[in-house]
């Protein structure tokens, strides 16, 4: 299945339209706050130029990039994890990453819910809901252990030690994704699906005149994060979003350019993804189809054959490689098997960022 990143933020703080320059499908956006009242759902297509390089050589019937699922989830508000009015908290559990948008432009014409710009604000609001949201599931979860526990079951016991931890820590305004807890541990909130445990990147929204430096408030904003080493990307995405609008490939270029920016937002927001996530790609190539599938560092070649189809990893048999820079400097498949580039490799195979794979499998 594809990655799936969640956008979320206050309400107005531009994250529809970050998700207009990101996604294939537009969504509406309004200048009124509260506006939308369920997520909007997208695809990107992942960015890769080593996709048509390998089919300049092959030259097969189709191109298919990896893709990533987007979900623009309706703006939170203080207090909101209270209310009917933000059930769709309830959608953030089915998301891998979050993308956290925080306002930092100023626009009269859209005030803002809190009375003022101040993104590290906006901020600890967002992060305060989903950690209430949050201890709500652990307590719950204790309450069932505690239950198990009556009968001397031992990890029920060990369970509510480990929530405890969990408890103590939202308790203290903290997320979950930062408690004390060893990865073993983490099987205890498997099943609770936290929404503040997700990996989390920041997207200061900006005006245009602030897209290649940023502003004070982008600056704030970063020094204020800077303890959790996290991604933090400045985009325009008004700007961006009219972009992105365009039919023509090389009118979005230009304008780009005159925005000062030599890539869309879209490109660094997925290489952030990639790797806050700890992802890379491989590439599978033939005459119907040169594609790219996305995988978690360190899986297998069984297990990379799996995200194509779980029949070629339950059959596995053996993987042929190529590296991806073979492939471009000897130009065949043939030449790459003579040059003694073409490797057979077996099920204990670590997949590298982009390997060019066959697999040969029998089910």
């Amino acid at each position: 299945m594809p990655l799936k990143c969640g956008i979320i933020g206050l309400s107005g703080s531009g994250k529809t339209t970050l998700f207009n320059c990101l996604s294939q499908h537009r969504a509406e956006t309004s200048k009124a706050a509260f506006s939308n009242t369920k997520s909007n759902l997208g695809t990107i297509s992942v960015p890769d130029a080593r996709l048509q390089t390998i089919d300049e050589l092959i030259h097969a019937a189709r191109i298919m990039p990896t893709t990533i699922d987007i979900m623009d989830i309706p703006g939170l508000s203080k207090g909101g994890s209270h209310t009917e009015g933000n059930k769709f908290l309830s959608d953030i559990r089915n998301v891998d990453a979050l993308v956290h948008v925080v306002r930092c432009f100023d626009d009269p014409t859209l005030p803002h819910i809190e009375g003022s710009v101040d993104p590290v604000r906006d901020r600890e609001i967002v992060d305060l809901e989903l950690q209430i949201k949050d201890l709500e599931s652990v307590e719950k979860k204790i309450g069932r252990l505690e239950k198990m526990a009556k009968s001397n079951d031992k990890d029920a016991k060990k369970g509510i030690e480990v929530l405890n931890v969990y408890k103590e820590h939202l308790e203290s305004f903290k997320p979950a994704r930062t408690a004390p807890v060893s990865d073993d541990d983490r099987r205890f909130i498997e099943d609770i699906f936290l929404l503040s445990d997700k990996p989390v990147m920041y997207v200061c929204n900006v005006d245009e005149k602030s897209a290649t430096s940023g502003n004070d408030y982008t600056r704030r904003f970063i020094d204020s994060v800077k303890d959790e080493k996290a991604e933090v990307l400045i985009i325009a995405a008004g700007i961006e979003s009219d972009i992105a609008a365009l039919d023509n490939a090389e009118d979005r270029l230009a304008f780009l350019s005159d925005a000062g920016l030599t890539e869309p937002g879209v490109n660094r927001l997925v290489r952030a993804a990639y790797h806050l996530l700890d992802l890379q790609v491989f590439f599978t190539a033939g005459p119907k189809e040169v594609r790219a599938w996305t995988i978690t560092r360190g899986m297998t070649a069984p297990q990379a054959a799996g995200v194509i189809h779980s029949d070629l990893e339950r059959g596995f048999i053996r993987a042929e490689v190529m590296k991806y820079d073979d492939f471009i400097r000897l130009k065949t498949e043939h030449a790459c098997k003579e040059a003694g580039k073409l490797f057979v490799e077996g099920k204990n195979y670590v997949v590298e960022d982009g390997d060019i794979m066959h697999i040969r499998f029998n089910v």
